[in-house]
């Protein structure tokens, strides 16, 4: 039976999908002042956590810093919602710590819904998006299977891996979304017909167990830290320091013996018989697939992790698994503290479409159809950091579109999330893509501790940051300034105290008197103990003001240095490219350069110099044909052609 069409509304922005990047999109659009419609397959997913509950780590930790710095939600909800949280990386240097916390998979959950319900300008709606409603290459909106027709000035699709997805547990396969929800299949359908090219891309789960039947004496207990944090520069100490009993994680290995029934049962997996033909994640190997990658191990870290509170599901991670469920069951019992282990979930591993990413401008807008962004898993990352740091910039820029203001473009130098997107709009991806601090080239500006420096102006301006939270930023980073000139101008002379201080943490005595500041930049010095040899400042700075002068102190040379290599990169990303240029005509280029520019279409010349094939000889021909004006005639004269 045909289901007739019916004209339901008219909104600014829509945003199909609601896990962490539609969440993150529509709570930016709406913030922004958008008129904005959520819809989302299920109420019950809104936000879920269908693999490990947990957010942050390296480099992700810092996007979801940086999600809150431009005024987004994962920060807040987490903090709101953990079960445990800790500094990782405590023992390296700053450009490498990040956050992690266990949060309760339930109430992240919960909480994130509560908001969007009650946030203004946004209205939350279950349904099942089919097509996108395409008129002259724009989207003006989307239609459900029910037939309703929303109309939108923008359209933001996050439907991660619901998208066509199809469940595998040995032999057996079904279609489905994560968790067993309801799998998105018309809409990819809708995209081919659109002329997007989808791919096929695979991430997997580990089997959830019954914490009462685990056997935590001959695991070793891993305890969140004493001290708090949080992701949030809204959080405050006091908030969070007599509420929060954290809840232990633990940690045991597998064994010889485990491996050896994977080994028995690798016809039966189908990570290798075939059954999978989507590509996995190189950065999460399913354990089976650790066994015979790295055949030469003895063991793999195993975390138990709590789901929440009020659960006795527990997360075996580094467990993540495909095989059938009568062999997972025996995998487990044969790992210390699991003998006698529940399963309460089995893994599965999950299929579903991407879009191929280098069909996205940096705006995360689709090149194909104007008006229409992409954001999260759909886009061919993996994590729920990198579907939320997209699915702010996609709101973003959702929102601007609507409102008729210029686009936001976070650069490289900027963050994560700029990182990130441009990764995946010039390079592209094979593999569900993860990020790592070595993508970043400029990692020692992009810090967990210096986010808010970085983007609560940028928040600001946008309308996601208010007055209030404003101007506590400038006050903070007004106290950092001054203490940091205060440390420049004062100077200690040689004495016994300070020399037997020094001599005490293996720095050598004064033989001059010193700037506080240059006494600071020996590594062993540390902040709090060089106060006792100074003056006190008139301004009373908390820990976080007093980890940021510290930091910008010490490693003020490294910074500098950095910049200047941002600032040399502003300047080739300052040399716009023609849209319409073709490459075909200009003299010079290879031709796998030729290929790989036509495929990527860069914005800007910096751009360029970062796609695969793309020698510096080519970029030195660009750059003479933007700096002479050749670029302008060979477009003419193409126009003219066609």
């Amino acid at each position: 039976m045909t289901v007739l069409p019916y004209e339901a509304g008219a909104y600014d922005v829509i945003v199909v999908g609601a896990g962490h990047a539609g969440s993150e999109a529509a709570l930016a659009a709406a913030r922004m002042g958008n008129r904005t419609l959520l819809m989302t397959i299920s109420l019950e997913m809104v936000a879920f956590m269908p693999c490990n509950p947990a957010v942050g780590g390296p480099a992700k930790g810092i996007v979801v810093r940086e999600i809150d710095a431009l005024g987004g939600e994962m920060g807040r909800n987490t903090d709101k919602t953990y079960v445990q949280m800790r500094m990782l990386n405590t023992g390296k240097g700053p450009a490498v710590r990040a956050l992690r916390a266990q949060s309760d998979k339930n109430e992240y959950h919960t909480v994130m819904k509560k908001t969007i319900e009650t946030t203004p300008n946004l209205t939350l709606r279950q349904g099942i998006v089919e097509e996108v409603m395409v008129e002259d290459g724009v989207a003006v909106g989307v239609r459900t299977n029910t037939g309703a027709i929303y109309r939108a000035k923008s359209v933001v699709l996050t439907a991660g891996t619901s998208s066509r997805g199809k469940i595998i547990i040995g032999e057996l396969m079904y279609s489905s979304g994560p968790n067993n929800s309801q799998p998105s299949i018309k809409l990819s359908e809708n995209l081919e017909q659109l002329g997007f090219e989808l791919k096929r891309f695979k991430t997997g789960t580990p089997p959830r167990i019954n914490g009462q039947t685990i056997d935590f004496s001959v695991t070793e207990e891993q305890p969140g830290d004493e001290k708090p944090n949080h992701f949030s520069y809204t959080s405050k100490d006091e908030d969070y320091l007599a509420l929060k009993q954290q809840l232990s994680c633990w940690l045991t290995y597998t064994n010889e013996h485990t491996h050896a029934i994977i080994r028995e049962n690798l016809q039966r997996a189908p990570m290798f018989t075939g059954v999978i033909e989507g590509v996995g994640p190189r950065y999460c190997p399913s354990i089976e697939d650790k066994i015979v990658r790295f055949a030469d191990k003895l063991k793999h870290q195993l975390f138990l992790e709590p789901e929440g509170r009020t659960t006795n599901e527990w997360y075996v991670q580094g467990f993540s698994t495909s095989m059938p469920e009568e062999v997972q069951l025996k995998m487990l019992h044969s790992v210390p503290g699991l003998e006698k282990a529940e399963l309460m979930r089995p893994g599965y591993a999950i299929e579903y479409d991407v879009i191929a990413p280098h069909q996205l401008r940096h705006t995360l807008e689709t090149k194909l159809v104007k008006n229409l962004f992409t954001a999260g898993q759909m886009n061919g990352t993996s994590g729920y950091e990198e579907a939320a740091g997209q699915g702010i910039m996609a709101g973003i820029n959702a929102g601007l579109r609507a409102l008729g203001k210029p686009e936001y473009v976070m650069q490289r130098s900027e963050g994560y999330i700029g990182v990130m997107i441009d990764d995946l709009v010039t390079k592209g991806t094979n593999e569900p893509y993860r990020l790592l601090t070595s993508r970043a080239e400029y990692r020692l500006l992009l810090r967990h501790d210096n986010a808010d420096l970085r983007l609560t102006k940028v928040g600001h301006t946008l309308g996601l940051i208010d007055d209030a939270r404003y101007a506590t930023f400038v006050a903070k980073q007004a106290a950092i300034d001054l203490e940091k000139q205060r440390l420049e101008t004062i100077r200690i002379n040689p004495n016994a105290k300070i020399d037997a201080y020094l001599v005490s943490c293996g720095s050598n005595p004064l033989k001059d008197s010193v700037l506080a500041a240059d006494l600071l930049r020996r590594p062993e010095v540390d902040y709090q103990k060089l106060l006792e040899f100074i003056p006190a400042s008139t301004q009373k700075l908390d820990r976080y003001e007093i980890e940021e002068v510290e930091i910008q102190i010490k490693y003020e040379g490294y910074i500098q240095k950095a910049q200047e290599k941002v600032d040399k990169l502003h300047r080739m990303e300052a040399k716009k490219i023609p849209s319409d240029l073709d490459y075909s005509v200009i003299d010079g280029l290879a031709i796998e350069a030729k290929q790989k520019l036509a495929k990527i279409s860069p914005e800007t010349l910096a751009q360029a110099s970062r796609i695969s094939g793309v020698n510096p000889a080519d970029i030195a021909i660009l750059s003479v044909y933007l700096q002479n004006g050749k670029l302008v005639k060979i477009t003419a004269q193409t126009s003219d052609v066609n």
